[in-house]
């Protein structure tokens, strides 16, 4: 019997989101036991399809995905994504790049899976990597899930750093920035991986360069894709060198807490006007002596990298 802990990511299944999913396969102290699809990069039914043909290219048909939520809270419609992100991303959230065939499955449910989650196991690793409108979700229909649920680790916000969409918002918490106050505010421990320390962590090309020469389908779809990634980078942030690694760090960061150093905070999130989807302290919360969020804001980037490169290439067989 397996003694690693069970991991459950909630992806909206663009580039980084993939990187992470691979990192994740990579990661021997960990049993992926579900995923759960978002909309962000992508719009939902995209994140099932590019999800499920990723996990058939890496070899890990069995793992179930679970269709998530379709728009934010307060949403009259699915959600769509932009044509800046699309730009990002690529139209198909993969940088135009495609893993090859798909697993046939009809997703389930995301909030059933997860409310039977959080009734039948103890210290679940769930880490969101798009908006928080699943987990949101979870809290209103089942709030004992705020006491059975271990810390959830996310990728979002910004809190000493600008937001990437406004000055003031990251993208993750603008799309569904009423889902992320309420899990902010929920008492539900979380951990906000956000701009502050994934800007810190840059992916170059010599990277993919590695993963395109082991000669498998897998590392050279994985590097045709980051590449597109890295281009949009060189062209939208020169001085970097590379790509952010965003998701790939949150799910390193849940794994391993000890890359990233944090600072206690209680947390909320503007829902009104120019800085709507900001991240910022709770004036009502600040002198409270318990803290429900750890902020990230520094990251052991040689550390993390080192690893994230060594877990891509076990999850690429090699």
């Amino acid at each position: 019997m397996s003694c690693a802990k069970k991991l459950v990511l909630d992806l909206d299944t663009g580039i980084d989101d993939a990187l992470a999913l691979t990192y994740a396969l990579g990661s021997p102290e960990v049993e992926l036991v579900g995923v759960v699809t978002s909309y962000g990069n992508v719009d939902v039914d995209t994140a099932v399809g590019n999800t499920l043909a990723l996990l058939e290219l890496f070899g890990h048909p069995e793992v179930p995905v679970y269709r998530g939520i379709d728009r934010p809270l307060v949403s009259d419609g699915p959600f769509s994504p932009p044509a800046g992100v699309r730009r990002i991303h690529g139209e198909n959230g993969l940088g135009g790049c495609w893993p090859g065939g798909r697993c046939h499955a009809a997703p389930r449910d995301a909030l059933d899976f997860l409310v039977s989650l959080v009734e039948g196991e103890d210290d679940v690793i769930y880490v969101p990597t798009g908006p928080l409108t699943n987990l949101a979700a979870l809290i209103e229909r089942a709030p004992a899930s705020v006491g059975a649920l271990s810390r959830v680790t996310f990728m979002g916000g910004a809190l000493t750093v600008p937001g990437n969409v406004t000055a003031c918002a990251e993208a993750n918490v603008r799309n569904d920035p009423e889902a992320a106050d309420a899990v902010l505010r929920s008492g539900l421990p979380t951990r906000m991986v956000g701009l502050d320390v994934t800007h810190q962590v840059v992916l170059a090309r010599d990277r993919t360069a590695r993963w395109r020469s082991l000669g498998c389908p897998a590392g050279r779809f994985l590097a045709d894709m980051t590449d597109h990634y890295i281009g949009i980078y060189e062209r939208n942030n020169p001085g970097m060198g590379g790509c952010a690694l965003h998701d790939p760090l949150a799910v390193a960061a849940a794994l391993d807490p000890s890359l990233v150093g944090c600072l206690p905070a209680n947390l909320r999130v503007d829902l009104e006007g120019v800085t709507r989807g900001r991240t910022v302290c709770d004036p009502k919360r600040l002198r409270d002596a318990e803290k429900d969020c750890e902020v990230a804001l520094t990251v052991d980037a040689a550390r993390f990298l080192g690893e994230f490169c060594d877990r891509v290439e076990r999850a690429l067989g090699s």
